[in-house]
């Protein structure tokens, strides 16, 4: 079990008031349209019914009734596993954790190209939108507002958790899903949602704690995730810019950076990399897969299916090697000292006056000092934003939550320039002026909810200029 303690008086004054600043934020609270809530599940609730019927009429259901009989659970994993790769021999896309099974989440599955499969996803998807997210609003909200906790003393990796409901885990990535339940949030009546996130700042604490200067390069004035892409898929060039080619870097992002960054391999690589593939097109309108194709990575069949990824395979290998003992060498020697201090002692000191003891796994060990300085700069910066908010000069704005590396502020019109430059003043100004250690360049971004508008109609906001 992992143990927390504060060396300093200033690491225990940090939890100390990030407990005040996060429960003012949680007495503050959300604004929640309960009735858009109730119309939105009953609508989801015909609509799950709809697709139900439509499955029940597919090869792979009557299958699955076949084998289970009155026991058909269509939310079981397990008995879609048995279905899919034992009976119907399909091959995964790959295999769950423990090699046992081929993995049955929605991304292995999308993958599979078989209708009744997207049938399901749509319905576990929007039944948990239904269940999880807007029953959720409904059944927590006081008088039309949503009051989330936010907890400092769970979360192994220093972050925090939320819950009642869980404000943090509300969908981002999904956009059906985030949209539906983001159009129930909103800031109060006559008022802004801004949000305001720190960029890269897991990367900027590896970069400080490293000292990996090329990393340092590639983080302040690069781009990895292009650098990487261009690597990985075999091309002269890349432009983010362009609507299909942007695929390609979120392949290198998404899938090798920070998978690489947070323990993994290669091997577990190929198949996100893949995945960015099928769905990119170059500038001249070449498919991504095609690319690779006449590249001699992968083999394609006349449907453009890829059959064999086994030279994509060692491609990857190679890259990887490159990455670690040529590109980050600085990093891959401070990963095993820092692995190795930490053997020998039991426990590992933070930058920001931290200690984590007792039984830590090797990416655990490396990837904690991270997460943990991470999201201990942004606890100091929500500290001092709702100091001003609330004591020094008394905003009518008031931040209400915090989502990662994202701090939400309910904000007045007419203060939204005023506190729009004070956080981008107290994150990336003060901050490193209070922590010395910080020797690389903090960044935020932002955006902005129209007035009396929901959570869902966010837009960037490009932040004014520091006075």
């Amino acid at each position: 079990m992992l143990q927390t303690k504060a060396l300093t008086k200033d690491a225990y004054q940090l939890m100390h008031d990030g407990i005040l600043a996060f429960g003012r934020a949680e007495r503050q609270g959300i604004r929640v349209d309960v009735e858009y809530c109730e119309r939105k599940k009953a609508h989801l609730t015909r609509k799950i019914e709809r697709v139900t019927k439509q499955l029940q009429n597919t090869k792979l259901l009557k299958l699955w009734n076949k084998i289970y009989g009155v026991k058909t659970n269509i939310s079981s994993n397990h008995q879609l596993s048995r279905v899919l790769y034992k009976t119907m021999k399909i091959k995964p896309f790959k295999s769950t954790a423990s090699g046992n099974q081929g993995a049955t989440d929605e991304e292995s599955l999308s993958m599979l190209g078989i209708p009744a499969l997207d049938q399901i996803l749509e319905i576990r998807k929007l039944t948990k939108v239904r269940d999880t997210y807007l029953d959720a609003f409904v059944r927590e909200q006081v008088d039309g507002t949503l009051h989330p906790f936010f907890n400092l003393h769970i979360p192994r990796t220093f972050r925090s958790s939320s819950s009642n409901p869980n404000f943090q885990n509300i969908p981002a990535r999904d956009k059906q899903a985030m949209m539906m339940c983001r159009q129930a949030l909103y800031a109060r009546e006559g008022h802004h949602w801004l949000a305001v996130d720190y960029s890269g700042v897991e990367v900027r604490m590896a970069c400080i704690y490293t000292q990996d200067q090329k990393l340092i390069y590639d983080t302040v004035h690069g781009d990895m995730h292009l650098d990487m892409a261009v690597e990985l898929y075999k091309l002269d060039s890349l432009d983010k810019n362009h609507s299909g080619e942007k695929n390609l870097r979120q392949g290198g992002k998404n899938g090798f950076v920070f998978p690489e960054f947070y323990g993994d391999y290669y091997g577990n690589c190929v198949p996100n990399l893949l995945k960015w593939a099928r769905i990119a097109t170059l500038k001249d309108g070449t498919p991504a897969l095609v690319h690779l194709s006449d590249k001699g990575l992968v083999k394609l069949d006349k449907k453009g299916k890829v059959t064999n990824t086994d030279k994509f395979l060692k491609h990857v290998e190679k890259v990887e090697d490159d990455f670690w003992n040529v590109r980050y060498r600085t990093y891959s020697k401070w990963k095993k000292s820092w692995w190795s201090k930490y053997q020998k002692r039991g426990y590992i000191d933070m930058l920001t006056g931290f200690r984590c003891s007792g039984v830590m796994t090797k990416n655990e060990c490396i990837n904690t000092p991270f997460q943990g300085s991470a999201f201990h700069c942004l606890l100091w910066a929500f500290i001092r934003i709702d100091e001003l908010a609330y004591e020094e000069e008394k905003w009518d704005s008031k931040p209400i939550g915090q989502i990662h590396d994202e701090i939400s502020i309910d904000t007045h019109p007419e203060e939204l320039e005023h506190v729009a430059e004070t956080v981008q003043r107290v994150t990336c100004i003060e901050l490193p002026e209070a922590w010395n250690w910080i020797d690389v360049p903090l960044e935020v971004e932002a955006d902005l909810c129209p007035v009396n508008q929901p959570w869902a109609s966010k837009q960037f906001y490009e932040l004014p200029e520091v006075c």
